[in-house]
């Protein structure tokens, strides 16, 4: 016998609901708010078909072999299908965190705290994203996965009529709600990349809340794990969980609670010009806290004739726990592009991705700091040492000295 969750009591099929939210989102959402759901249909019935959708997408991507001159290399099967797999439960993850930060968010922008309300806003106002991965299928098509930043529309127009904030306040409402969303997908992406480089589950994984005590190196291919690292990294994540649902419930921030660095501390550390020439000609600074989870950015953009690198360093705070997961996983990935290459791996032991395009002349160059900062400089009209000379002016070690203060 088959056990189905049914939709909500008046709720439109699935099909409908898509059409209606993408098409006429303004009708729809006076629909949404008059629904009857729960945490479980809207994920249930909802959420969890729409983001199975990026996720097949890229794992049938992924099984595509990669080829320059003439030799294809085929990716890892095991890696690709860890890769989508473990994508969509943190991407369900993510959905859930966002619907939190949105919730306890209202009262500051005039609205009314609803938890239920919050993940409508998310779960439906994703539904352009999630549809926009069909497109991981062919990297080719990648470029046309921009369409679903019509979800950010969505979740704007969402946002006034679910939480019942003034229209006057969407717009500030939906860009806090957006940037700490942000910071909650960078530590997906430096978990999700990390694993799904090093294969590890599907070498037979291992069951993290049995295990007390562990050292040692497993070695799995072309990535380490070291166990004694990953072993305090799952606790202090643990740690940091705890105290984040202590705050979201109102409660004060437990001793040592990692405390985002203020944004305009951040600011001061990119300079007026970068050693390769290029000069700052914009900068700006945010920094916002919810539901226990609080980070700050700053951002710079640099140029010199038709060259423009951004440069940003972000501050993950207590997420940053999470993150550091990752870093105890020893990824060593690299491998070349029809014009360019990839590389995923650990410099001055610190966790570092690179991609470089020789023919656009574009890449991006990122480093993470201390299993909290991240340091990411991304440009056009440069070469890639411009981009690693645009992280080191951050200044690596004053970022260092940040987190263990």
């Amino acid at each position: 016998m088959t056990v189905v969750n049914p939709a909500p009591a008046g709720a439109p099929s699935l099909i409908a609901r898509v059409q209606g939210i993408l098409l006429s989102p303004r009708t729809e959402w006076d629909k949404v708010d008059g629904e009857t759901a729960t945490p479980q249909s809207l994920f249930m019935g909802y959420a969890c078909i729409l983001a199975a959708i990026p996720a097949i997408a890229q794992i049938i991507g992924g099984l595509f072999p990669i080829c320059v001159l003439g030799v294809c290399v085929h990716r890892s099967l095991i890696g690709v299908v860890v890769g989508g797999v473990l994508y969509y439960i943190l991407s369900l993850v993510g959905v859930f965190v966002t619907g939190l930060i949105i919730d306890e968010l209202a009262p500051s922008f005039g609205g009314t705290k609803n938890r239920v309300q919050a993940l409508k806003v998310v779960v439906y106002g994703w539904t352009a994203a999630w549809l926009a991965g069909i497109f991981a299928i062919l990297p080719m098509l990648s470029i046309l996965s921009i369409v679903g930043l019509y979800s950010f529309y969505l979740i704007y127009l969402g946002l006034p009529k679910l939480m019942k904030s003034p229209q006057d306040k969407a717009l500030g409402y939906t860009a806090v709600s957006l940037i700490l969303a942000a910071i909650v997908y960078i530590v997906i992406g430096v978990i999700a990349g990390t694993v799904a480089a090093a294969g590890m589950f599907g070498a037979g994984g291992f069951a993290a809340n049995n295990i007390t005590n562990v050292s040692g190196t497993v070695h799995l291919g072309n990535a380490s794990v070291d166990l004694g690292q990953l072993d305090q990294a799952a606790k202090a994540a643990q740690a940091s969980a705890a105290a984040m649902q202590a705050q979201a419930n109102g409660q004060p921030a437990p001793a040592g609670s990692v405390q985002a660095v203020p944004a305009d501390t951040l600011k001061a550390l990119l300079p007026a010009n970068l050693p390769s020439g290029f000069a700052r000609t914009e900068i700006s600074a945010t920094s916002a806290g919810a539901a226990g989870i609080g980070g700050s950015n700053a951002e710079g953009v640099y140029t010199k004739g038709d060259g423009r690198i951004t440069l940003q360093v972000t501050d993950l705070a207590a997420m940053g726990a999470l993150a550091a997961m990752g870093g105890a996983i020893n990824v060593q990935s690299d491998h070349e592009t029809a014009t360019g290459y990839e590389k995923v791996g650990k410099v001055d032991g610190r966790l570092t991705t690179e991609s470089f395009d020789n023919q656009a002349k574009s890449g991006k160059y990122s480093v993470v700091v201390a299993n909290r900062f991240v340091v990411d400089a991304e440009g056009s009209g440069v070469a890639i040492d411009d981009l690693k000379a645009a992280v080191s002016a951050v200044g690596i070690d004053k970022l260092e000295g940040m987190a263990h203060a």
